[in-house]
């Protein structure tokens, strides 16, 4: 009989030993132990499936250092030995999700071209069917691109002026940029709660996150007129593009590109050596922004959630 649990301190040796043999991404245990020193893992959040006294199966969930509870589930992984992974798989995630009071995300990262490869076929599909059983039911798939120093600064062409504002300012531009947004986190949270909820809950994700409030920017063509913005960011692991955007009177004039420069230049100057983003496969435009800009596509991300997919970089 499987059963289900977290685990507590004097056990973290069941987890760490574990390896996952399949092509997507997992956790392995000089991070796991890394970020449990920083309060990111947590024994509380850390799930594993009992077949008697042996582990067929660990999830692990991450969350912030200072959070009261995890917002991601960062690896899933089920014994091969074991008869049904999916239901297994199932079972440790539906344990979890028991206990949390707030919306989560898995993601399941792999290389791109994944559904050309039986194997990471597989190892994608039992994850995913997996996490829909429990209640993880809205899927976005995003890319990840990532920027160096060697893939150039972009110039600034003088097509638009950045300059600092006001929160009020930025929240009047998040609500403008929701409007006809391709971003499936937008429409999905204007569609649940409309737009004014949805820019206030995007622009207090930003002012919470590692990233800082000086490096924000308004975007204003030559006569005044405000174009969009640009909010450069970060996590615990790196800077990112974090959120940019162009009000709907101004769309299609190329002017993103000039936002998403401004966002490089801005982590560039700051000596920065990597630049995360991630951009949903379905919006065509920002991806090939990113690939003009010198970003290269690093790896594809299943996010699987149970509501609107928390931001993340």
């Amino acid at each position: 009989m499987i059963t289900y649990r977290t685990i507590v301190p004097a056990e973290l040796d069941r987890v760490t030993d574990w390896v996952v043999t399949e092509p997507v991404g997992w956790i392995r245990a000089d991070r796991y132990l890394a970020e449990l020193s920083e309060n990111m893992y947590r024994p509380e959040w850390t799930w594993i499936a009992e077949d008697g006294d042996r582990v067929v199966g660990r999830a692990l969930w991450w969350g912030r250092g200072d959070s009261a509870h995890p917002v991601a589930l960062d690896c899933l992984d089920v014994d091969p030995a074991v008869g049904e992974r999916t239901a297994v798989a199932a079972g440790l995630i539906a344990a979890a999700l028991a206990g949390f009071r707030q919306p989560v995300q898995y993601a399941i990262k792999v290389a791109g071209g994944w559904r050309d490869d039986p194997v990471t076929f597989a190892a994608v599909e039992w994850r995913r069917a997996a996490a829909r059983v429990a209640g993880l039911t809205r899927e976005v798939e995003r890319l990840q691109f990532e920027w160096a120093p060697a893939d150039g600064v972009p110039a600034a062409t003088g097509s638009l002026r950045f300059a600092e504002a006001s929160d009020e300012e930025f929240l009047t531009v998040f609500r403008r940029i929701a409007e006809g947004s391709l971003d499936a986190h937008t429409r999905a949270g204007v569609a649940a709660r409309g737009v004014e909820a949805t820019a206030r809950e995007e622009m207090d994700f930003y002012l919470g996150a590692p990233g800082k409030r000086e490096w924000w920017r308004l975007a204003c063509t030559p006569e005044g007129e405000v174009a969009g913005m640009a909010i450069p960011s970060a996590t615990p692991y790196s800077v990112n593009v974090g959120y940019l955007g162009v009000v709907p009177e101004f769309r299609g004039r190329g002017y993103v590109d000039e936002v998403l420069g401004e966002i490089t230049r801005i982590h560039a100057g700051n000596g920065e050596s990597r630049i995360t983003a991630t951009t949903d496969l379905g919006n065509a435009p920002m991806a090939a922004a990113f690939r003009r800009a010198g970003y290269r596509n690093t790896e594809i991300r299943i996010n699987l959630s149970n509501d609107v997919p928390a931001q993340n970089g």
